[in-house]
């Protein structure tokens, strides 16, 4: 069958968050605190591997007592903030920022899009095919891809904590089938963990893996989206 929607994931596949560095440094900055480079890099990597980032890396270590909120986390968006707040703390960060780092992390200015993103959006529009954004977020997309101005090119969005469950629950792929208003055969979902993001195939999607790199590194995988509709056999 002819794919006539497109489901993408949001974090690594469509936009990139900051490094940790460059999320730190806004927020020191907008508190007005003055740190030495040596120290702030310091704590920049020390969030970066406790997880704290949103989008970011995965932690280096769940301690026990926080493992069922982690792997809850995009349920709500409660569940979300504590715990990306709760890992913060455990860094011992020495100023009271977690609300602020958490806070910068859902804005526009956190995120980059990938080079060819908006590019193949567009060309998907063009085609006359569907397209949605799912994501395990645990809050509102939908003013970042104003704000980057790819909205016009998004038909419907499907985030993990307005509905309480997170992919790769088959539940959540068709829900974001039926808004898309496609069936599963006939949808390609594109993402960048086999794990989440290929829980696709368990309906009948066809799967695109995309690598999970920075932007710089990453600058035309997307296009493959246009080479399967044009001919060549995607992943069920």
């Amino acid at each position: 069958m002819a794919i006539t929607g497109v489901l993408f994931d949001f974090s690594g596949t469509l936009f990139r968050v900051e490094p940790a560095e460059c999320w730190l440094r806004a927020v020191l900055a907008e508190a007005g605190i003055a740190v030495p480079e040596g120290e702030l890099l310091h704590w920049a990597d020390r969030l970066e591997r406790a997880g704290a980032l949103p989008g970011g890396a995965e932690p280096a270590a769940v301690p026990d007592r926080l493992r069922r909120l982690w792997e809850h986390r995009d349920e709500s968006a409660g569940l979300h903030r504590s715990a990306y707040t709760t890992l913060s703390r455990e860094t011992g960060l020495p100023w009271d920022l977690h609300e602020a780092l958490y806070a910068r992390s859902s804005t526009p200015e956190a995120w980059s899009p990938y080079p060819d993103a908006a590019e193949v959006l567009s060309l998907l529009k063009q085609r006359g095919l569907r397209v949605g954004v799912l994501s395990n977020i645990g809050w509102d997309l939908r003013p970042l891809f104003r704000a980057h101005g790819f909205a016009p090119f998004v038909d419907s969005y499907v985030l993990s904590f307005e509905h309480g469950i997170q992919k790769p629950d088959p539940t959540l792929f068709r829900i974001a089938c039926d808004k898309l208003n496609t069936a599963p055969g006939d949808t390609l979902m594109v993402g960048d963990s086999r794990r989440a993001d290929g829980g696709a195939q368990a309906i009948g999607c066809a799967f695109l893996q995309v690598p999970h790199l920075p932007v710089t590194e990453r600058p035309d995988a997307l296009r493959s989206v246009l080479g399967l509709l044009d001919g060549a056999s995607p992943e069920r």
